[in-house]
């Protein structure tokens, strides 16, 4: 089969939650409005997660890992994972499932016209500590991009791949995705989607990482930003 879209799982050590991401991913590929794989980023995980992702792939078709020799975050799992991927459109979700995969199938009709879609989670089932922090965060995330993006911590975005390939990740920049595509002169969009409380498993964000790591990122994306390389090619004698 010829697949249209590349759906990123960045996993660190979830082995209590991939037998539900396997059953999760593999109905919503049976209802995805285009045809959809699945690609695991192991990030070094040191639980049974590689042991149930191998599995997972042996049975399923349309599901295939990387695995990283060790830990290097989450920017590092979705920028692998762009540049793995090779078909049309690159999405992205958490293993914890806390975003609906079926709402891909929301952020997919509007991605002809836009060059990334994003969800912006309703009715946040987080912690207060963990909804103000993701608050104050995007607040001062958006003083520094003019993105317009009110969650761009959403795990739930579809890309198109040409243009995810094209950002130069950092560590803390999937923060920014909205932002970089911006660069490009791509055209962004957010749209409401579900969120869930977590079922298992522990999340790998605390406060540091929540507010205080992104405020610094905000410096690293202006110095970015300055320096960014963008073109067009206007004729070619290839």
């Amino acid at each position: 089969m010829t697949y249209k879209l590349t759906i990123i799982v960045p996993v660190y050590n979830e082995e209590e939650n991939l037998e539900r991401v396997e059953t999760e991913l593999s109905n919503y590929l049976k209802i995805a409005s285009v045809p959809t794989s699945v690609l695991f980023v192991n990030d070094g995980s040191t639980d049974n997660s590689q042991a149930l992702i191998e599995k997972i792939c042996a049975t399923n078709e349309a599901f295939e890992y990387i695995l990283f020799k060790e830990n290097k975050g989450l920017s590092a799992a979705i920028k692998a994972g762009f540049d793995y991927v090779d078909t049309e459109l690159a999405g992205y979700i958490d293993s914890d499932l806390q975003t609906a995969p079926e709402d891909f199938n929301i952020l997919l009709e509007h991605i002809d016209t836009h060059e990334l879609v994003t969800g912006v989670r309703s009715n946040r089932k987080d912690s207060f500590v963990k909804n103000m922090s993701s608050k104050i965060a995007n607040g001062i995330r958006r003083a520094f991009t003019h993105d317009g993006m009110d969650d761009t911590g959403c795990p739930l975005k579809i890309i198109k791949t040409d243009y995810a390939k094209r950002i130069p990740m950092f560590r803390g920049l999937h923060r920014f995705l909205p932002a970089m595509i911006m660069l490009q002169n791509g055209r962004i969009k957010q749209v409401t989607v579900q969120h869930f409380p977590r079922l298992a498993g522990t999340a790998k964000f605390g406060l540091w990482n929540r507010l205080l790591g992104p405020l610094m990122d905000c410096f690293a994306y202006l110095w970015m930003k300055k320096k960014y390389i963008n073109y067009e090619v206007e004729k070619s004698s290839k």
